[in-house]
């Protein structure tokens, strides 16, 4: 069976690094929707409210093509926070040797005397 929809093809906007509320418009506008990572839960506009919200990830990128109005899954976080699946901060490696390892001879100081 052949499904057929009424509704045209329309292509997925680029709103990441965009405030929630101009990539809202900038979506709407392209003619899909965002929606939230969790479908269980409540709609993004909830989570990017009250406050300023950044889009850091959106699937499917952009370019693709979707049926009008479907949706595009995005991920916000609070303006001045970093996001969670950001890399961190590199470390040196720790030292080959065993030097660290060995302990230094004790030194005692005799706090009794004159």
């Amino acid at each position: 069976m052949v499904e057929r929809s009424a509704r045209r093809i329309v292509t997925v906007p680029d709103v990441v690094g965009l405030p929630f509320h101009v990539g809202r418009d900038v979506a709407s506008e392209a003619g899909v929707t965002l929606a939230n990572p969790d479908p269980d839960g409540p709609p993004i506009g909830a989570l990017a409210w009250p406050g300023l919200y950044y889009i850091v990830r959106q699937e499917p990128g952009p370019g693709s093509r979707l049926r009008e109005w479907d949706s595009v899954v995005i991920e916000v976080v609070k303006h001045g926070d970093e996001p969670e699946h950001e890399p961190a901060v590199p470390r040196p490696s720790p030292p080959r040797d065993a030097a660290h390892a060995t302990p230094e001879p004790e030194q005692h100081i005799d706090l009794t005397g004159d």
